[in-house]
């Protein structure tokens, strides 16, 4: 018979409740941010839950039921007297779309999400393979939803003078593609930005490259096209100065061929920047990262899985720096720079060369 530290045994127990109650507050924080709810309560004040639903546009009973689970978490508050909720200014700043790209509310509301798959992700650790994109239909939208608050928070006066040179040389004249562009709000913003350069997004989904055109259209960018084409074969040879990559070649299933063809696409000399997750290679580097779960939770049930599905590497979310760095000097790029930007904690920026 294994005995056990009983007092150790208890303060587990304790942890899993705390997990337990946690897991459920994270997905009523999902739907708060999903139909707005969060941002209703930090705009309205201290408010009864009839002129809540009448500025959310939803049901009160469903409000209100809603509304006392984040008080129980501790994340708004309830004034019995009044019958008045309220969300702190504090807890706002970090759960509502005016911060932008740390709204962690809109991070949990990807987990509400990815729950859909696990009946047949459990399939998938039975008998091996990976589920398509098709599982997901609702990823690319979360997706283009947080990478427009991000780049709009900060791709033209943080990221790009992060990148020794990339300012002068997008204002003299440059040609950019991005890999793996979704809905192209970075290549406009940039193109935009810079209308003496020339920007072509890539990205291997029909619906999320109408959204960019029609975006471009609607700014009316002349500098700027997108083609939907797997970039794992590129077919680029000296064709670009600068290349981009926001969060994209982690869950390419074959990233080494990525890689190698953007080196190829690009001409002597040219930069590559390359975001993608802020992580190190190997769990036991990453224990101290505070959301390090979070991140090989999204790795397992999509970035890994989508790579396998397509007889990939399965490379995954948290594949980090060290092997990161590595991938891209086999790729035939030098001088690996890995940098860090203050609008954006959960990404490294690695900036390479061409020579």
């Amino acid at each position: 018979m294994t005995t056990i530290d009983r007092d150790t045994a208890k303060a587990f127990q304790k942890r899993m409740v705390g997990v337990m109650n946690d897991a459920a507050l994270g997905m009523l924080l999902g739907i708060g941010d999903e139909l707005g709810l969060l941002d209703v309560l930090a705009r309205s004040g201290p408010s009864d839950t009839a002129t809540l639903a009448a500025a959310a546009g939803v049901d009160e009973r469903y409000l209100r039921e809603w509304l006392d689970g984040i008080v129980a978490g501790a994340v708004a508050t309830y004034d019995a007297a009044t019958g008045h909720y309220a969300l702190p200014a504090e807890h706002a700043a970090c759960l509502t779309p005016a911060d932008g790209p740390v709204n962690l509310a809109r991070s949990l509301k990807m987990l509400t999400m990815l729950a859909g798959v696990e009946p047949d992700l459990r399939e998938r650790f039975r008998h091996g393979g990976g589920l398509g994109y098709d599982h997901y239909p609702r990823f690319h939208a979360l997706m283009a939803e947080d990478a427009a608050a991000t780049h709009d928070a900060g791709l033209l006066d943080v990221v790009v003078p992060t990148v020794p040179g990339l300012h002068e040389r997008l204002t003299a004249g440059a040609a950019l593609a991005d890999i793996g562009c979704g809905s192209g709000h970075a290549v406009n913003l940039l193109a935009r930005a810079y209308p003496a350069s020339t920007f072509v997004g890539y990205d291997l989904g029909d619906e999320a490259i109408e959204a960019a055109r029609a975006e471009a259209a609607d700014w009316g960018l002349s500098n700027a096209r997108f083609e939907v084409r797997d970039v794992a074969e590129l077919g680029e040879e000296a064709a670009y100065d600068v290349v981009t990559a926001f969060d994209a070649i982690h869950d390419q299933a074959f990233p080494d061929r990525v890689l190698a063809g953007i080196a190829t696409s690009l001409r002597p000399g040219g930069t590559f920047l390359m975001v993608d997750i802020k992580a190190e290679s190997g769990v036991e580097h990453n224990l101290a990262l505070p959301w390090a779960s979070y991140l090989y939770t999204i790795s397992l049930m999509h970035c890994m899985t989508v790579s396998l599905a397509h007889g990939g590497a399965g490379l995954g979310t948290v594949w980090g720096r060290q092997t990161a760095v590595r991938m891209l000097e086999e790729a035939g790029l030098v001088d690996v720079d890995v940098r860090e930007v203050r609008t954006d904690p959960f990404n490294y920026f690695y900036v390479a060369r061409k020579p």
